[in-house]
């Protein structure tokens, strides 16, 4: 793949940092100091990555409740995340919102959602004042395979297409929705052709490759910004390293096999971008990452809890 116009040590930073930062939560999780529920996106973090490398900072992310790459990968503070997952004052919501509802609207990161499929038609409500205004921006929501099974799924295609709105949709097939596999769930694995019947263009990355997906990205969001093309479709073949929800591994559950993971462990883009740096300059990325990573645990545990008149802020009330 070609790799013209690429900032290597950029893009290998960012999927660094995601994976140490979710190894340390998945580390810290048994202690019990984290209060929230973690869905780990170990092994996926070459789409939030390859996707968010594309973007500019004006551009909004609308990440699914596995959320944690597409939030760091678009910026999103550090010491506020953890913070938010140990239920802290100082997180990113005050702590009553946990992993699943991550929000930083200084790096136009809207708030993740718990619900299945309920982020895509709010990105979809911004690629429409962003198409009203002029202002040449785009919205990118990332959702799984799961989400496509729901109504608003298609719902919000059909607006999106029908007002040629600039949007990037961003499947990330891992394959399961929970702990059923697609072929249970889907009658044909034509995801991409679906999609295409609303006049949307689709791609289907199978492998794995982060450049490859950052090209077909850039391209589509040239487009998008000329007001050549409306909203654009990506279906990410990935795999989910980790279980469902929690720290651990789940291959002895009954519902998959361990050598379904092989391939993507051999084709790890945290290594194949890595071996393109010089050793020197690699290890002193990974230093950076693990005083920056030391630095944010610290912020979460030497914070505050919230105090109990917080309880009642940021709710509806009934008189």
């Amino acid at each position: 793949m070609a790799a013209a116009g690429v900032d290597f040590e950029r893009i290998y930073r960012a999927l660094r940092l995601i994976r140490r930062t979710e190894e340390e939560i998945a580390r810290i999780y048994p202690s019990d100091k984290i209060k929230s529920p973690v869905h780990l996106s170990i092994g996926q973090e070459f789409v939030a990555v390859g996707v968010c490398d594309a973007l500019m900072p004006e551009d909004i992310v609308s990440p699914t409740y596995r959320c944690h790459a597409a939030y760091l990968a678009k910026g999103g503070d550090l010491k506020g995340m953890m913070a938010e997952l140990y239920g802290k004052a100082s997180g990113v919501a005050g702590g009553k919102a946990g992993s699943m509802h991550l929000i930083d609207m200084r790096h136009n990161v809207i708030g993740a959602s718990a619900v299945v499929g309920t982020t895509i038609p709010v990105a979809v409500g911004f690629a429409l004042t962003f198409r009203r205004r002029k202002t040449g921006q785009v919205a990118v929501t990332f959702f799984g395979d799961g989400a496509t099974e729901e109504g608003v799924f298609s719902e919000t295609l059909n607006f999106a297409a029908l007002h040629k709105l600039p949007v990037l949709f961003v499947c990330e097939n891992n394959g399961y929705a929970i702990h059923t596999p697609i072929g249970k769930r889907w009658a044909t694995r034509h995801l991409c052709e679906r999609v295409a019947t609303y006049g949307i263009p689709t791609h289907r990355i199978d492998s794995g490759d982060i450049l490859e997906l950052r090209q077909v990205v850039a391209e589509a969001l040239a487009e998008m910004r000329s007001g050549a093309s409306g909203p654009v479709f990506i279906e990410c073949q990935t795999y989910r390293w980790r279980e469902h929800v929690g720290p651990a591994e789940d291959y002895e559950a009954g519902y998959r096999k361990r050598d379904e993971m092989e391939p993507w462990l051999v084709n790890d883009q945290i290594e194949a971008i890595g071996a393109r740096l010089p050793r020197e300059r690699r290890a002193a990325i990974d230093a950076e990452i693990e005083r920056r990573l030391a630095e944010a645990i610290a912020f979460a545990e030497d914070s505050p809890f919230p105090t109990a008149d917080a309880l009642e802020t940021h709710v509806f009330a009934g008189s």
